[in-house]
């Protein structure tokens, strides 16, 4: 019998979790924020932190010393240690960014130019347009300043858009975009009649806390998801502009008179014996802005009009419908569709200078010689009266020389119904393209000989606009087809041609000029202030 090896008693081990040298810091400055009005021993940050090793104690003396050259702890006495407390207390607006995080744009006049980015864990429940005290402490070993929202000041208007998920008792609206973390719960009698799968657009009422979600209510039902109508009004609504105007709104729209008194007509300067036409998209249904040409008896001169619709004289400043306008300024372009500015009834029947009906404008009138030289200018309130309504197709069609636009146009010089390029035409005189021009109320294909001298010192202001430094901003746009349905049909590349640039040089030359005009400071007049506006 075999006698057994006497064992060695157990020896328990007593080494605690191993860390990494970044992930001990972050555990050490945690540690320190949350008694921050402590002097903390050596001792104690090693039984806090479970540091019962020999490797892991080095270091952690070996980050304590980082930290006070870093001035984020200072040692008040030999081992004992204390937040240095540099941190700064500011107050902005927090924005969500694409990805994970947010950025906090700082009030005042001496606020960073930058905003200020915070980590999507540190934002403290607060949202997309929420005003927010912030703190920024001191940087940390390897690390910049680290930036926390510690308090939201002012909700913002907090409405989102989704697709509602309907259980038995409650719901949720699952937000789209990435401006909201989370989904938000809506107690079922808020729910306005929703169903899953519909989309929604819901308001924030509260956000307990403790709460892991906001509670909301539904605002609005847009219709089920996939619908095209549905989808577009939920494009509109997820970046807080207008899907439908308020009915007072239309209802003040309604009683605006489309009549022009003959006191107007005769306070204006009558352009309706002009010849006077609209270059559009074919699919436009307003038409705001106008063209009209003539030969100027004895002086050889052309006279050019480019004429606005005269909108003021319908809103009045400070009504329903200005305020209207101004909340909304501007009109929305989408896939399938325009949102305007101003109700269907203003912006395609009473303002919208279709043709053959008369209208009140607003227009800048050029005198110009054959080289497209102005030589006299005036901004003047018009009435007009459009001879025909071209589309950029048809106008095109002309420039080229093709189509049936050009049928009857027999006064069209013969280089020009050759395709020959412009550049290397030797143009018939004015006088004879004058010669031929029609009268009033002739036939649409008669217009052939006034877009061609248009397009032709269009041409020319845009060689010497070119010439003095303009930059040339000609790109390719993508454009879509789509059925009734909002079904997409083709895709296609639509490139900017000589009838899009005719419209282009003589908007450009108009908005100039009044731009000139409000510029100039009269002697002993103080300057003007003036809205202007880009397109980013």
């Amino acid at each position: 019998m075999t006698k057994k090896k006497p064992t060695k008693p157990h020896r328990e081990k007593k080494a605690g979790k191993y860390m990494g040298k970044r992930e001990l810091a972050d555990a050490i400055a945690k540690l320190f924020r949350t008694q921050a009005d402590r002097d903390l021993t050596l001792r104690y940050v090693f039984d806090r932190l479970h540091l019962n090793t020999h490797p892991m104690k080095m270091l952690c003396r070996e980050i304590l010393d980082e930290l006070v050259a870093d001035d984020y702890l200072r040692e008040t006495t030999r081992f004992c240690y204390r937040l240095n407390d540099h941190s700064q207390t500011l107050t902005g607006t927090l924005h969500r960014t694409g990805g994970r995080g947010a950025t906090v744009a700082i009030d005042g006049p001496s606020a960073p130019q930058e905003p200020i980015s915070v980590s999507d864990n540190r934002t403290g429940g607060a949202l997309d347009g929420d005003r927010v005290r912030i703190v920024i402490r001191p940087s940390r070993y390897g690390r910049g300043p680290e930036v926390e929202v510690t308090e939201v000041l002012e909700r913002a208007d907090h409405t989102f858009v989704g697709t509602l998920e309907v259980g038995r008792t409650y719901a949720f609206l699952v937000a789209e975009g990435r401006s909201l973390p989370c989904d938000i719960f809506i107690p079922k009698e808020h729910l306005k009649g929703g169903r899953t799968g519909d989309k929604a657009v819901v308001r924030i009422t509260d956000w307990p806390d403790r709460a892991r979600n906001p509670i909301g209510r539904v605002v609005d039902l847009l219709g089920p998801a996939g619908d095209n109508n549905a989808e577009m009004h939920a494009i509109l609504a997820e970046f807080g502009l207008p899907y439908t105007y308020p009915k007072a709104v239309e209802q003040a729209a309604e009683r605006i008179s489309s009549d022009i008194p003959a006191e107007e007509i005769a306070r204006r300067e009558d352009f309706r014996q002009v010849p006077t036409f609209t270059i559009d998209p074919a699919d436009a249904k307003d038409f705001d802005d106008a063209l009209s040409i003539r030969r100027l008896p004895g002086s050889g001169l052309w006279e050019v009009g480019v004429h606005i619709a005269d909108v003021t004289h319908y809103i009045a400043e400070g009504t329903l419908l200005d305020r209207e306008a101004q909340q909304r300024a501007t009109s929305i372009y989408l896939v399938d569709r325009t949102i305007p500015m101003l109700p269907e009834r203003l912006c395609n029947l009473i303002c919208s200078l279709r043709p053959q009906e008369e209208k009140l404008t607003y227009s800048v009138v050029f005198d110009m010689d054959d080289q497209a030289v102005v030589h006299r200018s005036r901004i003047v309130h018009t009435v007009i009266r459009s001879d025909r309504r071209f589309s950029y197709e048809e106008a095109q069609a002309v420039i080229e020389g093709q189509g049936a636009a050009l049928s009857q146009s027999a006064a069209i010089p013969q280089s020009v119904a050759s395709g020959a390029h412009p550049e290397s035409l030797s143009v018939e005189p004015a006088e004879a393209v004058a010669a031929s021009a029609p009268q009033p109320g002739g036939t649409s294909e008669s217009f052939a000989p006034e877009l061609l001298t248009l397009d032709r010192l269009a041409k020319q202001l845009r060689q010497r606009r070119m010439a003095a430094g303009a930059i040339n901003f000609d790109r390719v746009e993508v454009k879509f087809d789509v059925d009734a349905q909002g079904k997409p049909l083709r895709v296609f590349f639509k490139e900017s041609k000589d009838a899009n640039k005719l419209i282009e040089e003589f908007m450009l030359l108009a908005n100039r000029t009044v731009a000139e005009r409000i510029g100039q400071v009269p002697r002993g007049k103080k300057a003007k202030t003036f809205v202007y506006r880009i397109h980013d």
